[in-house]
């Protein structure tokens, strides 16, 4: 059983969009966005997207969302600029909800997400806390933000944002991860049916200490 994409999908996908000149696409987040849904996107991609969001939204305070964004993406001082359309995290995952369904608006109705892109980790909600908690290279906020997700979104959006979170501390700080932790993280990206490119995207950070 496979996903729509064997790397990155749905809101961390997008979250990787949002470097450190991410306004050479759009003056604001919302416009950044729409640059990046292309018109050739496969549905289940939009639809991803908005999914992640949305679920952000219907279960998470506003700070807490806010967390999960700036460990996930590279700019400094995302929710300082509401220049840029950041004013609130509740506001902005609003905001790219809006966009999804403007897209989708645009065509012929898409199909629900099935199979594999339903699968939501709920049976290794324990595994995914337990990594979180290994995840000592975060800042102690950022863990709890993602165990809030684990517990009140889903194992599997948070297991994507804590990967994002390691990636971005990795450029950020030069944090490393043992080859255990890899393998562990290997093995929930295999239950949660992730392609072949998404887990990898942290193994650049692998120590052979």
């Amino acid at each position: 059983m496979k996903r729509f994409d064997d790397a990155d999908f749905g809101l961390t996908w997008l979250t990787a969009m949002f470097h450190a000149d991410w306004t050479h696409n759009g003056a604001t987040g919302a416009e950044a966005v729409r640059y990046h849904l292309d018109p050739d996107l496969p549905p289940a991609a939009v639809l991803a997207v908005r999914r992640d969001a949305q679920c952000l939204l219907d279960n998470l305070d506003t700070a807490t969302i806010e967390t999960l964004w700036q460990a996930a993406t590279a700019p400094e001082g995302t929710f300082r600029d509401p220049r840029r359309g950041f004013t609130s995290g509740v506001a902005w995952m609003a905001d790219i909800v809006r966009v999804c369904d403007a897209w989708l608006a645009g065509g012929p109705a898409a199909p629900a997400l099935s199979g594999a892109d339903t699968e939501d980790g709920a049976d290794s909600l324990d595994a995914v806390l337990a990594e979180i908690d290994r995840a000592r290279v975060l800042p102690a906020g950022v863990r709890d933000a993602l165990v809030r997700c684990a517990t009140g979104c889903t194992p599997d959006l948070a297991l994507r944002l804590l990967l994002r979170a390691i990636c971005e501390a990795g450029h950020g700080s030069g944090v490393r991860l043992s080859a255990e932790q890899y393998a562990r993280l290997r093995g929930l990206g295999s239950v949660m049916h992730y392609g072949e490119f998404l887990v990898p995207e942290v193994e650049h950070l692998v120590t052979s200490d």
